[in-house]
């Protein structure tokens, strides 16, 4: 004779006392685990609890790894892989993104981004920000973001006028008389090679690829080459940041006005030194052949 304790009732063999918990309202039994419990919900909450189980209880679907239920969650609902909490619609993961991931969440773009450095880098792309700081040349007229992304046109030789990076340094040299942002010490043998282009010739291939004697980096096509020797990679870093307490050197000033830009080292935050850098920038944005 066997006895169920929750339902009162004995049963004459074990087979009925198992049919019995299949079929009565008042067990829901997991079997893999055999464990009985009163309700379906109570059956539920132990898929959703245990770590046996790879159940989503949305959809009430069980799968054989937490890989598999992960990608479920991903792909066919609102989820949030970094908190692994999954909510109703996407209303309710941009409300949690937009309070609980504020520093890495763009709220207009509904994106995540994995670092506070790469959101504020998407912010200040031209996706947010207006084109509004002009070419100045005649024939040109093309609109960027910011003083750095004019001057890294500039230095490109795409620019209709022909300016390039040479003649921008050329001028910084010229007018940054006190050397707020180039290094003295440096210009001297940085002048020396400043107007001299280097240029390879089919001599340079070494019987498997056209190599740089400088760096021996190898290229394909000798346009390749040229390209990396027309590049500031073997130039020397004649700008710094202005800041006594930073100091960090650049190769072109487009990459000391994108540090700058950055606000990373705080150099912005004084206004004598914002002053300086306004004066040659503009000075830049504003020089004629």
């Amino acid at each position: 004779m066997t006895y169920c304790s929750r339902c009162n009732r004995s049963f004459n063999s074990w087979p009925a006392y198992y049919q019995h918990l299949r079929d009565s309202p008042n067990h829901w039994e997991c079997q893999p685990c055999q464990q009985d419990f009163e309700s379906r919900l109570g059956l539920k909450e132990h898929y959703v609890q245990s770590p046996r189980h790879h159940y989503c209880q949305y959809c009430n679907i069980h799968f054989d790894c937490s890989s598999e239920l992960q990608d479920h969650y991903e792909y066919e609902h609102a989820y949030c892989s970094s908190c692994h909490k999954v909510f109703k619609n996407e209303l309710g993961l941009h409300e949690h993104n937009r309070q609980s991931h504020a520093d890495v969440y763009c709220v207009l773009c509904k994106r995540l981004f994995q670092t506070p450095s790469n959101l504020q880098s998407h912010l200040n792309s031209s996706i947010h920000r207006p084109k509004d700081t002009i070419c100045p040349f005649n024939g040109c007229g093309l609109g960027f973001i910011n003083k750095s992304a004019l001057i890294l046109h500039l230095e490109s030789g795409s620019c209709r006028s022909g300016v390039n990076r040479r003649v921008v340094d050329n001028w910084v040299r010229a007018n940054d008389r006190s050397n707020a942002i180039t290094n003295p010490a440096r210009l001297i043998t940085a002048g020396e090679r400043a107007n001299i282009k280097l240029i390879a010739t089919e001599q340079s291939w070494n019987g498997q690829a056209y190599e740089c004697v400088l760096c021996h980096t190898q290229y394909r096509a000798l346009m390749d080459l040229n390209r990396h020797l027309d590049s500031p990679r073997h130039q020397e870093k004649v700008y710094r940041c202005p800041l006594d307490t930073c100091r960090k050197h650049f190769v072109t000033l487009s990459a000391l006005c994108q540090h700058i830009e950055s606000e990373r080292c705080g150099v912005m935050k004084f206004r004598a030194v914002r002053d300086v850098m306004d004066n040659l920038l503009n000075g830049v944005a504003r020089m004629t052949l």
